[in-house]
Parts: C-alpha cells; structure tokens; sequence
C-alpha cells in the first residue's frame, strides 16, 4: 500500500510534534486514513514496539493497515475491553477513539488503566470528535500521558478552577455541579499546537455529505397499547408471568426506546420479540440493496438475524461478499470500521448519543465512493425514535429531562 500524499505530509508533521512534545492529537474526519498516518508517524518516529489500542470491531482494519502499509516495528493491537492482559512496555502508545477517554470530573477506570500503560511514553491520540460535546473533555485525554500540556494541575478540579465557569443544576430533588462550559479559547491556547485537522473535504472526498433519509414504519397496535399503559402506569406483566416495571423516569424512557422498535428486557432480564415489523419492512423494501444495519439493544439483533440468514458482523467479510448483510450494534460498529461498499446504512433504532449519532452516520464515507452515502433511519410511527433523533441531530445527548418533556408533561407525580 502506496499512502496519498497528504497522508505522507501529515505523517511528518505528526513525528516533528510527537519529537518536541511527545504527544500529538489526530483531529481527523473518519475515513481520511487516520489509522496509516498514526502509523507512520511510528514508523518515523523510530518506534520498536508500539501498542495500538482500539475498538474492538476496528482491530481486523488496523492490522489490514498495518500488513498492507510494510510496517516491520513490532505492534501490539488490543482492544480497550482487553487492555488488562496487556503486559510489557512500549515506547510509542496510540489510542484510538481519544473522545472515549474524555469523561469528567473524574477519570473512568479504562481511562486509569491505559494511563498506566502509557506512562512516560509518547503518545498518539486519534479522533474525529476530540471534544463532541465540552472542552472539558479534553483534560483527561491528555491525562493519560505523563506529557500533559495540563500535568501542572493535579486532577480535573484543580484545573477547572482555572479554566471551567462551574454551574449548579437541579435534577430533580438535587443539586449537581455542571463543568462542561469550559473556556474553549483559554484550553486551546495551551494545548492547540498539539493537534494536527484534517477533513474529508481537504482530503479530496467527492461524496463526503451524508444524505439522511428518514421512513416512518407503521406500528403495531399492540404495542402503541403497552407504551400507553405503561406511561400511564409504570408496570405491565405478560401472560408468562414476566413484569415490566418502571419505577423511575429513566427506566421508563428506556422501555420506551426499547418497545418502540419491538422488543422489551422483562425484570427478569428475558429479552422478549413482540413484533418484527421493522425486519419486515427492510426485507420489503431493500432486498436489491447491498445493506448494513445498526441496531440499538441486543433483541433487535436476534431478530435482525433471525430475518436475514447472511447476517454477518464482520466488516471484512462484508466488503468481500456482495450477498452479505451487515448487522452489528451501535455501540460496537459505530467507530472505527469501514462500511463503504454497502448502498445504504439502515439505522433500525436510534441511540440517545449525539456522540454515537455522528460517528455512525459516517461509516460509509470513503474517499473513492462514486454515490452519495445514505443513511436510512426506521422510525416507528408515534415512537419515541423521532424525538431523539431531533436532539442528538443537534448536538445533544437525549436525556431523561428530553423525556419528561416529551412524554410525561403534567405526569409526574408517579415519581
């Protein structure tokens, strides 16, 4: 493999930074090669032994990459679930998927594992969203290197004295304290010189806008009576004697979501297939189609694979096969994999993500794509599917206040 010019170029800016600082950011749309620049950048830096940490769905591209680019330093590919069996030491760490790491106030425990894996290493970090939602994301992706632009400051508090207005929020019966209006120009100016941007416009992409298509699917009666009567009264039982029981706002919200495409997660934690009306409608209207579809709670899964015996969620195998239907969840195929040969991207449900939203709707970008990327998303009539979709289109995350709003209103005495 040949890399493009600009691949090349960024490559070397990439390693002069990684030199002066030993941290660099890949600020990168997806599908531009943020995965052959990273290692490149290794392979001029004079990296021996590298760790590449990512998704797990994304490791089968990264060593493709890597097989295909020539690379002979040694290489490390894990996934971030996997990260506790990784053992050695490495002079040159690259983490995929950075945003992962940007939580706050306090750090997630993956986020403290791979800080000490990467202790005094230098580090690549790679996103195409590296704060998608606050500024304030970027402190603990930073944190992870012991090269912080921010090391002076002891945890994320003490640097939110300095750059973070802190707010107080009611939720509820309490109060929480809101960091995310951090000061984007005061966090920039100390740390923007470590991020190398690129687009897919810059990279030349001739179909780079998505174009998004929504279908409005009919639902099934039956359930438009269970979501009436559980709003209403928080709790239903089966004739199988399973419950549903929605005792707080979220979990009411999350039986919503998840009954609006057909499925339901009992008490019991038995997931139950009540209607497959979304199945039906893919295989009505798309059979002429090379298909991927995203589909949110692990129900939909099963029956997506149940009504589709070439399912496959291996993105190799659906880029060699013609005949193949890709079928993974959001969470696991929205990032870091490539789906460029499938005609249409169907989104069977939607999830409360903004974050999600964006790195999902992309998989089909590819520089030589000829046609447009479609995204496809199934809304069932009268779900709650809609209602999210015109949050996270936004920028903003679908919580339980969105639902409040848009379902209970005046009924909330229950809670």
């Amino acid at each position: 493999m040949t890399l493009r010019t600009y691949q090349r170029e960024l490559a070397e800016q990439a390693a002069e930074i990684l030199a002066a600082k030993n941290l660099v950011y890949l600020a990168m749309e997806m599908r531009v090669g943020k995965t052959l620049i990273a290692l490149e950048t290794a392979r001029l830096s004079g990296a021996k032994r590298v760790l590449f940490a990512t998704k797990k769905k994304a490791i089968s591209s990264v060593e493709k990459d890597f097989l295909d680019g020539g690379f002979s330093f040694e290489i490390t590919i894990t996934n971030y679930e996997n990260l506790h069996n990784t053992t050695g030491r490495f002079d040159l760490v690259i983490a995929d998927e950075a945003h992962c790491f940007g939580a706050f106030p306090r750090p997630s425990g993956r986020t403290k594992m791979l800080k000490g894996i990467v202790g005094n290493a230098p580090l690549i970090l790679l996103s195409g969203t590296p704060s998608p939602e606050s500024y304030s994301q970027l402190f603990h992706q930073f944190w992870l290197s012991d090269f912080s632009p921010f090391r002076e400051y002891r945890n994320f508090y003490s640097w939110a004295k300095k750059y973070v207005t802190v707010t107080e929020k009611r939720l509820g019966s309490h109060t929480i304290r809101d960091y995310s209006d951090a000061n984007r120009a005061a966090v920039m100016a100390v740390c923007g010189g470590l991020f190398l941007h690129y687009t897919q416009a810059d990279a030349g992409f001739e179909q780079a806008e998505v174009r998004e298509i929504v279908r409005t699917v009919e639902q099934d009666k039956r359930i438009n009576t269970l979501i009436d009567t559980l709003l209403k009264t928080r709790y239903y039982r089966f004739q199988d004697g399973t419950e549903i029981v929605c005792d707080t706002p979220a979990k009411l919200m999350n039986k919503i979501h998840q009954l609006s495409s057909g499925t339901v997660k009992t008490e019991t934690g038995e997931t139950k297939i009540l209607v497959t009306n979304k199945c039906e409608y893919i295989k009505a209207n798309y059979s002429d189609l090379k298909i991927a579809v995203f589909y949110k709670f692990i129900a939909e899964g099963n029956a997506l694979r149940a009504a589709f015996q070439n399912a496959t969620d291996d993105p190799a195998e659906f880029a060699r096969r013609n005949d193949a239907v890709f079928v993974c969840q959001i969470q696991s195929g929205a990032m870091g994999i490539n789906l460029a040969t499938a005609d249409v991207l169907i989104m069977y449900n939607i999830d409360f993500s903004a974050q999600l939203y964006f790195q999902a709707r992309a998989r089909l970008s590819d520089k030589n794509r000829a046609a447009q990327p479609e995204v496809h998303w199934l809304f069932s009539e009268g779900g709650i599917e809609a209602k999210i979709y015109k949050a996270v289109s936004k920028k903003k995350d679908y919580t339980a206040q969105y639902f409040r709003k848009d379902f209970l209103r005046n009924n909330l005495m229950m809670f």
